[in-house]
């Protein structure tokens, strides 16, 4: 049994076959440590895709408030540009 297994290692195939399995698994470019960290890396995005597709349909439906209704329209010009109708005062406050 011995000598079988110690003639099946002196074999220019076997041989061979194992240098290039021992290639492929870790002096690759594309070893499993680098197949490992794309794999992660395609996980990342795709779920930075899905949080960007959430906030882009957030948007859209804010954006279909403001052009439908005026009263959100007048509040949002208030709020966030400082807006003001004509006589009207504005006054900031600022919180620490």
């Amino acid at each position: 049994m011995f000598k079988k297994s110690l003639h099946i290692t002196k074999n220019f195939y076997f041989l061979s076959g194992l240098g290039f399995l021992v290639w492929m698994l870790f002096f690759d470019t594309n070893d499993f440590y680098s197949q490992y960290q794309l794999s992660q890396k395609v996980e990342e995005l795709e779920n930075q895709e899905k949080y960007y597709l959430q906030k882009i349909e957030e948007v859209n439906d804010d954006r279909e408030a403001l052009i439908n209704d005026m009263e959100l329209l007048e509040r949002f010009a208030r709020e966030k540009y400082y807006m003001k109708k004509d006589g009207e005062d504005l006054f900031v406050v600022v919180e620490d």
